[in-house]
């Protein structure tokens, strides 16, 4: 292999690691912040809930991580809401469609 096609393809690999919207974050995601936020939103709408649980989605949408969580609204009524937060403002793919949730996010 030359000198050259080295360096070609170590330069496609460096662009496939590049992200796009739905691409591996490069810090973990804050779960704990991103619940705090969620239970606060949930509250806020004086909505009630049995137990919520958050869990790193291991991609990011416009270079934050996701965080999804599963939240139990009873008898059994489980919703998924996958989450980033913007500048300490939470956002959900409920509000923004475009979060990339993945199989089974309802």
């Amino acid at each position: 292999m030359t000198r050259a096609t080295a360096a070609l393809l170590a330069a496609a690999f460096a662009l496939a690691g590049c992200g796009g919207s739905a691409s591996k974050p490069s810090t973990p995601p804050d779960t704990e912040a991103v619940k705090d936020a969620l239970v606060a939103r949930l509250q806020s709408k004086s909505l009630s809930y049995r137990w919520i649980v958050c869990v790193d989605a291991g991609r990011s949408f416009r270079g934050q991580p996701i965080v999804r969580c599963n939240v139990n609204f009873g008898e059994p009524h489980i919703v998924v809401y996958c989450s980033v937060l913007k500048d300490s403002r939470l956002e959900t793919n409920h509000e923004l469609p475009a979060i990339p949730c993945g199989r089974g996010s309802g």
